[in-house]
């Protein structure tokens, strides 16, 4: 019984060892090196090639590195029938709602018309309302937009999320489905994009969605790249129909140094680091499912996929 780790090259250092630590009775082989091959059960990964899982003819389960699992779901030759695991843990939760939280306060006190009348030396007073004068709309509501809303709602502001299925939580409007998308939208002055990406949300945040929103709202994504059009954010920018985007994440990473994103004055750009997984925390994670797998349980955070996520 073996586990084969395939972290993501910019994050490896150190993932063999903090697994040792917490199962030394599980061998632990590197993605360069698998040896025999029918000895892999578990398979701990961040985007292995197309067809490089069915390769294990005796894996139990495939653990994402990462949040998200479209990485894994693209491949063509997933192996059927073995359960994929989703990586739910605190640090991750808590550092999601630490960027959110953070990016929220700077749209609602116009921060950033602030820096720029600070480089312009220009004295005016923008006064902004205090939060609960402000609506701020989730748009995924799994784990990390539910704790985000926890976090956002200790400070009073006036929320809202919209998900696939109903998800009451206390202080929250709750919209949901395609009927609930637009009054939604509606309502949302800025708009925070946490969905799985998957066959329907794909560009999801286009020309159509930011037509929905009230004039001048902000956008902070921290999903997948996937979700943007990003023609579409730049128009919707140059227009004035968004007043600022933080964009975490690209259709193409690292963000080609041509991208007008760089330069683009009402950007805030960050290198897909909104919210990593920290190593101690998710081995722990992981290595509590091994357990449950061998003890003839599922694994928690299981994905559906046919859902996607």
């Amino acid at each position: 019984m073996t586990l084969i780790m395939k972290p993501d090259l910019e994050h490896a250092r150190g993932w063999s060892d903090v697994f040792t630590d917490a199962m030394p009775e599980m061998p632990v082989r590197d993605w360069s090196a698998p040896g025999d091959k029918a000895d892999i059960e578990f398979a701990f990964v961040w985007a292995p090639e197309p067809g490089a899982l069915r390769e294990f003819p005796n894996l139990k389960c495939i653990f994402s590195i990462g949040a998200g699992v479209d990485h894994l779901l693209k491949d063509p030759d997933l192996p059927d029938g073995v359960p994929i695991v989703r990586m739910v843990e605190p640090e991750l939760t808590q550092g999601m709602s630490e960027y959110v939280t953070m990016h929220v306060l700077r749209y609602h006190r116009e921060v950033p018309a602030l820096e720029q009348q600070q480089r312009d030396k220009v004295w005016h007073e923008l006064i902004a309302p205090t939060a609960p004068s402000r609506k701020v709309g989730i748009l995924g509501f799994g784990v990390l937009g539910q704790d985000c809303a926890r976090v956002l709602h200790a400070l009073k502001f006036d929320l809202a999320s919209w998900s696939r299925t109903p998800k009451q939580v206390d202080g929250v409007q709750s919209f949901h489905g395609a009927d609930g998308l637009d009054p939604f939208l509606a309502r949302t002055e800025i708009l925070v994009c946490l969905l799985p990406l998957t066959a329907e949300t794909e560009g999801i945040l286009n020309r159509d969605l930011f037509a929905k929103l009230p004039r001048g709202a902000a956008l902070i994504n921290a999903g997948r790249g996937g979700h943007q059009v990003e023609a579409d954010i730049l128009e919707a920018l140059d227009n004035g129909q968004l007043s600022g985007a933080t964009l975490d994440v690209f259709r193409t990473e690292p963000l080609p140094t041509d991208s007008p994103f760089w330069t683009h004055p009402k950007v805030t750009l960050t290198p897909h680091i909104a919210s990593v997984t920290q190593q101690v925390s998710a081995i722990e994670q992981v290595v509590a499912n091994i357990r449950r797998v061998q003890s003839g349980e599922a694994p928690l955070n299981t994905v559906d996929r046919k859902l996607g996520y």
